[in-house]
């Protein structure tokens, strides 16, 4: 059976989503309320400036592992997808549902923006 690229990638953002919604750590989700961590167009979290609550950079750096062992595991169940392609659908996902108003965030061009009221996520253009 042949399965369409947008099937695929719907596929893709569901089993991205799922695996992502592990339980949050109190201090990465301080974290991003204040401005310290947010979410990245690649699919993984990152640490914005330093001074943030302590060990938050630990803290990101094994959430991103447990990321990219989902991904990994994702894209080795569907052949032809990458690891990148996996962490894009979930960086979808995540643009979509957890970049809160007052939430920063890191567009596709690598730029840290801000989530406010007047200035929505801007989604990557991959997200469709």
């Amino acid at each position: 059976m042949i399965i369409s690229r947008t099937a695929a990638v719907a596929w893709l953002i569901l089993v991205a989503a799922s695996a992502l919604a592990q339980a949050a750590d109190p201090v990465v989700e301080e974290a991003r309320a204040s401005g310290f961590a947010g979410e990245q167009a690649d699919g993984y979290l990152g640490v914005i400036k330093p001074g943030g609550p302590a060990g938050l950079k630990a803290r990101v750096d094994a959430i991103n592992i447990q990321r990219r062992a989902i991904f990994t595991d994702t894209a080795s169940a569907k052949p032809g997808v990458t690891v990148a392609d996996v962490g894009a659908a979930a960086a979808c996902q995540q643009f979509r549902t957890r970049v809160a108003v007052g939430h920063f965030y890191r567009d596709q061009a690598g730029a840290w923006r801000q989530h406010t009221s007047a200035s929505p996520v801007a989604l990557p253009s991959f997200c469709g």
